[in-house]
């Protein structure tokens, strides 16, 4: 009888099993399916901070370095008498830090009118899918440049103030693809001291920047800025450089063409006097190395 009992338990034991283990199954399934979408930022818009000249609407991650060397040649139309412009130079040093996911700050050092600069972005909009999400990163850079060359009149009461300027700038950007990126950034500087007295203190310009990936490692990037406001009469151009990025591990590789010599938001908006269609344009090349100066906990 007990022997009856026991093989009617393990048959039933056996029918059922499978119905049990299906019913968990699905009810697994269940939790998958009604978990809830979660917000996730678009990276890599732009593999650098800056496009060539201008910000760019990517951010360093919290607690790196940014090392930054940007070398600029002399004019290509000089010829061979100056080997079309390498046996000149200009260059700017900086070094940008992230301090959070939206934050960063940077200063640098130019050869060009011996120019110290330093700038705060913020950006409290990313692009982003997911709930709450949003299709295009706003951010917001505040800068402030000193001019180092000695004064060139002594025999008036110079202010160190005069040696000041300072820019705003918003970058609109958005990701539209793995392979496009395009940017504007309407941008007002402000120079304590002008040339000429007819010059205008405030410059209103507007920025387009864009990036087109052509392969793994390699894009093609380009950024120009229109001065809508205050350029003067003659002698001035709009800043437009392109060139390509190329990845070699943790650097960036940037080689280009610019009408600019100046490498801060105040140098090349107010102060390029190259033309392209004279062939007033310079070869350069950027380089980027990032390093991690501090460890950040990260949240699982």
């Amino acid at each position: 009888m007990k022997k009856l009992l026991l093989q009617s338990l393990l048959g039933f034991t056996l029918l059922l099993g499978p119905a049990i283990l299906m019913a968990q199954d699905e009810d697994l399934l269940k939790l998958v399916g009604e978990e809830k979408p979660k917000k996730e930022r678009i990276k890599y818009a732009f593999k650098s901070p800056r496009v060539i000249n201008g910000h760019s609407m990517e951010f360093l991650n919290p607690g790196t370095m940014d090392f930054r060397i940007l070398h600029r040649f002399g004019q290509l139309d000089q010829g061979y008498k100056n080997f079309f412009g390498l046996d000149q130079a200009s260059m700017r040093m900086g070094f940008d830090f992230g301090i959070l996911q939206n934050l960063m700050v940077g200063v640098g050092r130019s050869t060009f009118k011996k120019e110290l600069d330093a700038f705060i972005k913020y950006a409290p909009i990313r692009q982003s899918t997911g709930p709450w999400s949003s299709p295009v990163t706003l951010a917001f850079v505040s800068g402030i440049t000193m001019d180092g060359l000695p004064w060139a009149d002594l025999s008036r009461k110079n202010f160190f103030t005069s040696r000041l300027g300072y820019y705003f700038e918003a970058i609109i950007g958005r990701k539209f693809s793995e392979t496009f990126t395009l940017q504007v950034a309407p941008t007002m500087v402000h120079q304590n001291l002008v040339t000429l007295e007819t010059d205008p203190n405030n410059v209103y310009a507007l920025g387009i920047g864009g990036r087109i990936k052509l392969s793994q490692r390699v894009a093609f990037t380009w950024d120009y800025t229109h001065v809508l406001i205050g350029m003067p009469d003659s002698g001035y151009y709009h800043p437009l450089s392109v060139g390509f990025d190329i990845e070699t591990g943790g650097h960036v590789f940037q080689l280009h063409f610019s009408n600019a010599t100046g490498m801060n938001e105040r140098a090349f908006i107010t102060e390029t006097t190259g033309r392209w269609g004279k062939a007033e344009v310079r070869f350069g090349f950027n380089l980027s190395r990032v390093f991690q100066i501090k460890k950040t906990k990260h949240k699982e």
